[in-house]
């Protein structure tokens, strides 16, 4: 497990219109993320944050101590950083105000994605999480995962339809 600080790329700006896999674990990976009102409250900040500095969230898992986000700039000013900074500020002020906690680990993990098919993998990661910790047996039976864009059913069939696309472009093996 890597316990060092994530560093961010250095030759990259994180400006514009990218999308980017995030990671943010709660302190001492606390399972903090365990009831409505304690989701609710952080994610309503970070939605806010995202509206703030012109963000969608494609994708979102708040799994017990830690949240997954697949997020997307929507404007050539974009700032992922000045985002993180934001969502984790936002979310921490009104969870330790309501909560008497801290939230957050310092540190976030953050990958900056190269193309759609892999916002879609990363999509259909941050979706089933909760079904390969054995917490649902269905992705659609999670409550705390979803979008700020789309429907899980509108998500989920992209999964399909790129696993269909990638099955039809491999070429078949004879024996």
């Amino acid at each position: 497990m890597f316990t060092g600080k994530p560093e961010h790329l250095k030759t990259f700006d994180y400006l514009g219109r990218y999308q980017y896999f995030l990671t943010f674990c709660t302190h001492c990976r606390t399972r903090l993320f365990v009831n409505d009102d304690a989701i609710d409250t952080v994610r309503t900040q970070i939605e806010r944050a995202a509206g703030e500095q012109s963000f969608a969230l494609l994708a979102y898992c708040y799994m017990p101590d830690h949240v997954h986000l697949l997020v997307e700039g929507r404007a050539d000013d974009s700032d992922c950083l000045s985002f993180i900074s934001r969502a984790k500020q936002f979310s921490g002020f009104h969870y330790q105000a309501r909560f008497h906690q801290r939230l957050w680990q310092r540190y976030v993990y953050e990958h900056t994605l190269r193309s759609e098919e892999a916002a879609v993998s990363v999509a259909r990661y941050i979706l089933e999480n909760p079904v390969r910790a054995g917490l649902v047996e269905c992705v659609e039976d999670y409550p705390f995962s979803g979008s700020s864009e789309y429907t899980v059913k509108q998500m989920l069939d992209a999964v399909q339809l790129q696993a269909e696309w990638y099955r039809r472009r491999s070429p078949t093996r004879s024996g």
